[in-house]
């Protein structure tokens, strides 16, 4: 992610980009970067403090939850301007055959309840050991990163693919493992919306976890919105 232009004139502003790492070999974006944890509001306070930062945008993925409080938290403390960029959630259409859940046990009770035998779990990494009790099931599990360990599935297939990913090889992938169940969350934009399409094309049921409260704060869906923001706050701070 880069604000446009127009806030990012480095003879006069210092912009850092800073990754959970919990992904190997990350997309890393122009210009500096960190990678790690802060250690709590304490350490990102410290942190923010110690590089002078005139301004946050919390850009983390929907499901960080965590991480979105603790910069709410921790620019608060401070008193730092902080914008919550956010890509929209996505919305059924007609056709779809969504199950909403809140947690993963929810979505494992629903899938017994519609007797999926073969099914794509498209999750995180870390979400993955409350399916491993569903014996009677086939999981084909699609990560970015190797799993080391893969949790104790006693039928499991893993696929490491990055997206995006374009409607023919989501129906391909679909038809070819005769997947009869998605388990996704709501994460939203283009990139991996393909499979909800395709999903709808062939009535397959998917089960999507509605996403986690976030701060209340000033917000924007789009990067562009996000960079017109920061230009306003850096001006105001001259």
């Amino acid at each position: 992610m880069q604000p446009t232009p127009r806030a990012l004139d480095p003879a006069r502003w210092r912009v850092i980009s800073s990754l959970a790492g919990r992904t190997s070999c990350p997309r890393l974006p122009a210009g500096e970067t960190r990678i790690g944890g802060f250690g709590g509001v304490a350490g990102l306070v410290d942190y923010l403090r110690e590089q002078r930062i005139a301004a946050v945008i919390d850009a983390t993925h929907p499901f960080a939850a965590t991480m979105g409080w603790h910069a709410a938290e921790a620019c608060q403390a401070l008193r730092l301007p902080l914008l919550r960029l956010e890509r929209p959630a996505w919305q059924p259409e007609p056709g779809d055959r969504w199950h909403p859940v809140t947690d993963w046990n929810s979505a494992c009770e629903t899938l017994q309840e519609l007797g999926a035998r073969r099914v794509l779990l498209a999750l995180g990494r870390q979400d993955l050991q409350p399916f491993v009790d569903l014996t009677a099931v086939h999981f084909l599990i699609r990560c970015v990163s190797p799993l080391e360990p893969l949790p104790a599935f006693v039928n499991a297939e893993l696929l490491l693919a990055r997206g995006p990913f374009d409607l023919a090889s989501e129906r391909a992938l679909l038809d070819a493992h005769r997947i009869d169940a998605i388990v996704c969350k709501n994460s939203g934009g283009e990139a991996t919306a393909a499979k909800l399409i395709a999903a709808r094309e062939r009535e397959i049921p998917v089960l999507i976890r509605q996403r986690p409260p976030r701060p209340a704060l000033p917000s924007c869906a789009d990067v562009s919105s996000a960079g017109d923001w920061l230009a306003q706050v850096l001006e105001a701070e001259q």
